[in-house]
């Protein structure tokens, strides 16, 4: 594949996993999105969506050369608490990306996230708006697979596939046709 063919299909992505999210706030109502589950270590549907907003708003709040810093997130109550928000957010930041200079996620950045229990300070790494914006889609679906247990917890029905990785998706319709 192309390099600016890579980078479309992230881009593409990118929208594809906000587009979830919309589909996700859709089928919720205000007292779903913002139930607390004691049997989800007493989270919320609100907080985990409002934790990956927050990191694809990372990335465009990065200028090429910067530093895409998970650890300087906003934290954002209001997402977290209202659902009309966080839906207004998801599409903002779906016409953000899908605007987004595919050429864009080829520029060097620093990425900074907080990894160790125990040691201080957040190291960094080079990287590149891709590679960052291939691991915010990835966290997302790992998120969004959450927010399907709770959801299957308050008996919301979501569309099939919800929080299924692509790679996951891909294998299990390869092994059905091998198996048909």
């Amino acid at each position: 594949m192309l390099e600016t063919d890579c980078h479309r299909h992230i881009q593409s992505s990118v929208v594809e996993a906000l587009r979830q999210g919309d589909c996700l706030l859709e089928a919720l109502d205000d007292d779903a999105y913002n139930a607390r589950l004691p049997d989800a270590f007493d989270a919320s549907i609100g907080g985990h969506y409002r934790h990956c907003l927050e990191h694809f708003e990372a990335l465009l709040g990065t200028a090429p050369g910067g530093c895409v810093d998970y650890d300087a997130r906003a934290r954002d109550e209001k997402l977290e608490t209202d659902r009309a928000a966080a839906l207004a957010r998801t599409r903002d930041l779906a016409a953000s990306f899908a605007r987004l200079e595919a050429a864009a996620l080829a520029e060097s950045v620093t990425a900074r996230c907080k990894i160790s229990y125990i040691a201080e300070g957040s190291p960094t790494a080079p990287s590149t708006l891709g590679r960052e914006a291939m691991y915010a889609v990835a966290h997302a679906i790992h998120h969004y697979a959450l927010i399907g247990v709770m959801c299957r917890l308050l008996s919301i029905d979501l569309p099939r596939g919800f929080g299924v990785a692509p790679s996951t998706a891909h294998h299990r319709r390869e092994t059905s046709i091998r198996r048909a």
